[in-house]
């Protein structure tokens, strides 16, 4: 089991994540007949993508002694409706430092590869944007 949710009424949740106890809110967005006071289901799911971005282009820059600490992503949730659902995430990704060619290659197939993204259905748009300091 990775987390265990609790629906504790008012459209709201709680999930504990099994491994560390850690705990998450979310609520009903107020355009979903919520109140919007913490982070709704789709919310997570943007912020989990770029998180994962983040997190993988760590591994690869610590696999290439590249320091990306610092870096940034900035996570845009679209939602359609008939069905209900994410139509577009724009994920704009701000790095701390000004790349050479090569590391800038590495660290943005690394953000392409991320599980998160992989796992989105094929008709959700996902643009990915990188911004690196002059």
């Amino acid at each position: 089991m990775t987390a265990k949710v609790l629906y504790e009424g008012g459209l709201r949740c709680k999930a504990i994540h099994k491994k560390s106890g850690t705990l998450i809110s979310t609520d009903a967005p107020i355009d979903n007949e919520g109140k919007g006071e913490s982070f709704s289901p789709t919310d997570l799911v943007a912020t989990a993508l770029g998180s994962c971005m983040l997190t993988i282009m760590g591994i690869a820059a610590r696999n290439h002694k590249i320091d990306m600490k610092g870096a940034t992503a900035e996570v845009t949730k679209t939602m359609a409706s008939n069905p209900r659902r994410i139509s577009a995430l724009d994920v704009v990704i701000h790095m701390s430092k000004n790349y050479d060619h090569k590391d800038r290659k590495i660290l943005e197939a690394a953000a392409h590869g991320c599980p998160v993204g992989k796992s989105l259905h094929a008709d959700l748009e996902e643009t990915v944007t990188f911004v690196y300091p002059e």
